[in-house]
């Protein structure tokens, strides 16, 4: 059985403490062994990186890390030092040495540094990404170091965003990286529709390691995704891909609730094989989570809530939301808002949709 995880690695809104502990918890049951705390919201560990937790946060990140240990999960952070690699000086890094200090004491099972969402067209790019790479691996204790590239994916989209792409940028870096540390790949796109075990094999030459695999669904951040609700079961990710990838990471929904049936379905696809089936596995995780009622009238709108989109449901918004406000649980409240706005064009900052 491949490792499965989450990476709540999305732009706009963070979960709320509540949220994020009982989804953890709940995947927990059905095999979901990791947590990476990586959302684009938490500028401490993005644009801000620099600047110290207040106290209150931090708590609220050490009660999280020790309700994972409680449930066998492992808990992880990640960490995007804004342009460190432009001027890894002396005071870069102490800078640097501080805040791993700082994230250390969250007992980190795992510290992971991203260079993602940054310019990247350097000639020496990898190598300025490994040297910074190799400082964190001697100034941590955590159990698992991982590394997320600027060039993540195939998809053309980086380059003309980010930069041109340096040549052998992914094989510098295999060679370059200790064997040890992880490499995150969302495949041949950033939000990929069909992930490969040919393809994952190929990665995984290239990078010298099975790659950890940073599923970009059933995220829906950014001004087009955000006006549909992901709740469909995975596609196009057969369970071959498990010879091929060290773990198997979900970007999940800015909807907490709701992504626990699409991550429920990842799971038996892995389990089932060749005899999984997505629009049955879905059904079969929204009975287990939400009911029979409220999972049969899902399905029943699952082309208007996950196909149309918000922006062009017209007056079927107000159906919707007299049928779902029938529903006494926290997943309908989540459609409610998300019919009445709440996320709409959330994650606008980010640079790829």
């Amino acid at each position: 059985m491949v490792s499965l995880g989450i990476v709540e690695g999305f732009f706009g809104p963070r979960w709320s403490p509540e949220d994020r502990t009982f989804v953890m918890r709940y995947l927990a049951e059905s095999g979901y062994r990791h947590y990476l705390y990586a959302p684009k919201a938490d500028q401490y560990l993005r644009k801000n990186w620099k600047q110290p937790y207040p106290k209150d946060e931090l708590a609220q990140l050490k009660a999280f890390a020790s309700s994972c240990r409680k449930a066998g999960v492992r808990f992880g952070v990640g960490l995007s030092p804004f342009e460190l690699y432009k001027s890894f000086d002396q005071t870069a890094r102490e800078t640097l040495r501080a805040k791993l200090a700082e994230l250390q004491a969250l007992d980190l099972d795992e510290l992971a540094i991203f260079f993602d969402d940054m310019r990247g067209d350097l000639p020496d790019l990898a190598a300025r990404q490994i040297e910074i790479m190799e400082f964190a691996a001697e100034h941590s204790v955590s159990k698992q170091i991982s590394f997320c590239p600027t060039y993540y994916s195939d998809d053309a989209a980086l380059d003309r965003v980010f930069g041109k792409r340096p040549s052998d940028y992914l094989e510098t870096l295999g060679l370059g990286l200790r064997p040890e540390i992880d490499i995150f790949w969302t495949g041949e796109e950033v939000c990929a529709r069909e992930i490969s075990p040919h393809h994952m094999k190929e990665i995984g030459t290239l990078l010298r390691r099975k790659p950890t695999l940073w599923d970009n669904y059933p995220v829906n951040d950014g001004p087009v995704k955000s006006q549909n609700l992901h709740i469909r079961g995975f596609t196009g990710r057969p369970a071959e891909n498990k010879n091929h990838i060290a773990r198997h990471m979900v970007n999940p929904a800015l909807q907490p609730h709701l992504s626990i049936i699409p991550a429920l379905t990842l799971a038996e696809s892995y389990a089932r094989g060749g005899d999984y089936k997505y629009s049955e596995a879905a059904h079969e995780a929204a009975t287990r989570y939400l009911g029979q009622p409220f999972a049969a009238q899902l399905k029943s709108d699952l082309i208007a809530l996950n196909d149309t989109g918000r922006d062009r449901l017209g007056a079927k918004v107000e159906t919707l939301r007299a049928i779902y406000a029938k529903f006494d649980h926290p997943a309908a409240r989540e459609i409610l808002s998300w019919l009445d706005g709440k996320w709409e064009n959330a994650g606008v900052e980010m640079e790829i949709d």
